[in-house]
């Protein structure tokens, strides 16, 4: 390689750094001084580094590396590439810029606090390219000399995205290959937990770009105690076995990387990809397609992109998201919004081709919904389905879980109603049994300590329990700046009892948040203020819908003048009030409805 070309740099390190502020000084003067491009991310936990620029001058900066002890034993993963073109995918990638960033976590393992966090240390035992190349050839070879392997002792795991593994991904024969199907890395804690007897008693292979995403996966599958500790990583990534291993050995298709590169590929010339229009063979991120609901990339020929420039991915087709306009397609085909000219390309159901948007229809809004003290996503979504169902040609919902994780408890009672609350004198039922339940503020004794078992309340129910749930915005906040990130855009906020106290909170919080979470509307349904400083200062200026119930007494568990308190700290002229004579709900029948949609109308 001439040392005037073009490289790219990778290496991470997960180490204790004391003194941020001098590492951070030490790569903006670095990079700069090198005219090194990309991202660099720093924590207390350690870096995650990803730049481009002159060989040569990458290879100073390993050497400047090199020089301090933190990274003795540090995986320098440097490669060489075209110059990036200064286009949308360079600028996507953040390779037209130096961006130094002090981050909590170098890579983000969950959206919400796990009950048992990874411990790096604890991670899987690294395999090396050829480590890990010999176990998978060793379990062909058992096949071909007919004594086949214990599928269920070995089992390959992807530790990447969906849009990832769809270029390409590992393939042995006689292995099994886990793909959890997730759009980002947050969503597999929830996947391991899920599927956690798909990996009990198993020798887990787990691979993912470059070997960080598994550190990390490694170590929260190991951390599940007795039947799981037999966890191996593929040291340095598919980037190091490709190098390895140029024909491709067991990878099939093309290594995605986050920068303008896009892809990687061995010698291999197959294509693993198919367009999600027509399933012609294509492997092509640059366009940079994405899901017009959740805006995962994918992958869109270039004659379809012609025809369209709107698309739902499988994940959202699969778990049959409410889209509105947007039609479904029958026999599995994955779905995408045509021109009324093209749909005979696709299908010639009447019933749909009614429901095709024009091109220029407008774009519906995204709300998002936080749910109550001990509810979680999936309930309240149950629970507002009426609502979803009579809104969906105006806006979407989005549900999410709030951060703080509550411990199964129930009341000792003969009246339980809870079908996960057993009856008096009963051993509760175990937690798998029944959904998670979440919090955006807890009680200050609250320990953050999920206990595994249920246990009795040691006092009644307390009615009025709300009003002592006072801690854990910090931890709520950024929990939501991380939503705003990742899921977002979002026009509004709905909230609902508690989720609407945080949901005012955010409002509350004014220009503090701008640029992060950012709100052109909230709807707090059953709220109350919480008795933080934040709800003392001056009226806050944000349009606002509140929905309570009018009469003391018809909402058991928030009153209307505490809702009605809530609603006198908006601004006058920025808050619109529905009373109701209902109890703890959202209604969604005439006149209520109506006054929901004029409200929403405003921002279409």
């Amino acid at each position: 390689m001439s040392k005037d070309e073009y490289g790219v740099l990778l290496y991470y390190k997960f180490a204790s750094i004391t003194d941020l502020n001098s590492l951070f000084s030490f790569y903006h003067s670095n990079c700069n001084s090198l005219g090194l491009l990309g991202r660099v991310r720093l924590s207390p936990n350690g870096v995650n580094v990803t730049v481009g620029g002159l060989l040569s001058a990458l290879e100073k900066h390993i050497e400047a590396v090199k020089s301090n002890s933190l990274f003795q034993g540090t995986d320098f993963k440097l490669a060489s590439s075209h110059h990036p073109l200064n286009d949308k995918v360079a600028v996507e990638c953040g390779f037209t810029s130096l961006s130094i960033r002090v981050v909590k976590e170098l890579v983000t393992f969950s959206s919400y606090p796990l009950l048992n966090p990874p411990e790096v240390s604890n991670a899987g035992r690294h395999l090396s390219a050829a480590e890990f190349h010999s176990v998978l050839q060793s379990a062909r070879q058992l096949m071909k000399n007919g004594s086949p392997t214990d599928d269920k002792q070995l089992v390959l795991l992807d530790a990447r995205n969906l849009y990832e593994t769809r270029i390409g991904k590992f393939h042995a024969p006689s292995v099994e290959t886990l793909d959890p199907g997730i759009r980002q890395y947050s969503d597999l804690p929830s996947w391991i937990d899920d599927n956690s007897e798909l990996l009990r008693g198993k020798h887990v292979l787990m691979y993912c770009t470059g070997g960080i995403r598994c550190e990390m996966a490694s170590a929260y599958i190991r951390s599940k105690g007795a039947g799981f500790e037999n966890v191996f990583q593929l040291y340095g990534g598919i980037q190091r076995y490709l190098e390895q291993f140029p024909d491709g050995g067991f990878f099939r298709g093309k290594n995605f990387v986050f920068d303008h590169r896009i892809s990687v590929g061995s010698s291999d010339t197959s294509i693993m990809g198919a367009c999600l229009i027509c399933g012609s063979s294509y492997d092509n991120y640059s366009s940079r397609c994405r899901c017009t609901h959740c805006r995962i990339l994918v992958l869109v020929c270039d004659s379809c992109q012609i025809k369209s420039d709107a698309y739902v991915c499988e994940l959202c087709q699969k778990h049959r998201m409410d889209f509105g306009s947007i039609p479904s397609v029958e026999d599995g085909e994955l779905a995408t919004v045509l021109d009324k000219n093209d749909l005979k390309t696709v299908c010639s159901d009447s019933k749909i081709s009614s429901q095709l948007p024009s091109r220029n229809a407008p774009r519906k809004l995204r709300i998002l919904c936080l749910h109550g003290f001990r509810q979680n996503a999936s309930s309240f979504k149950g629970r507002s389905a009426s609502l979803a169902k009579k809104l969906k040609s105006i806006a979407e919902l989005v549900f999410i879980d709030a951060p703080h994780e509550l411990p199964f408890i129930y009341q000792s009672c003969t009246e339980a109603k809870n079908s996960c609350a057993p009856p008096s004198g009963q051993h509760a039922p175990p937690p798998e049994n029944c959904k998670r339940k979440y919090a955006w503020s807890v009680a200050s004794d609250f320990g953050g300590k999920v206990e595994a078992d249920w246990k009795i309340a040691n006092q009644p129910f307390d009615p009025l329990q709300y009003q002592g749930q006072t801690d854990g915005f910090d931890v709520s906040l950024a929990y939501l700046k991380k939503m705003f990130s990742e899921q977002g855009p979002f026009d509004g906020i709905l909230g609902f009892s508690q989720g609407a106290a945080m949901a005012a909170l955010l409002c509350a919080q004014g220009d503090k948040l701008k640029g992060e979470i950012d709100l052109r509307f909230v709807i707090l349904c059953s709220g109350f203020a919480l008795p933080l400083a934040d709800f003392g200062q001056k009226p806050i200026n944000c349009p606002s819908l509140h929905i309570f119930g009018s009469d003391p007494g018809k909402d058991r568990q928030i009153t209307s003048h505490t809702s009605r308190y809530l609603a006198s700290r908006f601004e006058d002229g920025c808050s619109v009030i529905i009373e109701h004579e209902f109890g703890h709900i959202i209604p969604t029948r005439s006149p209520y409805m109506d006054n929901i949609k004029d409200f929403l109308r405003r921002f279409l």
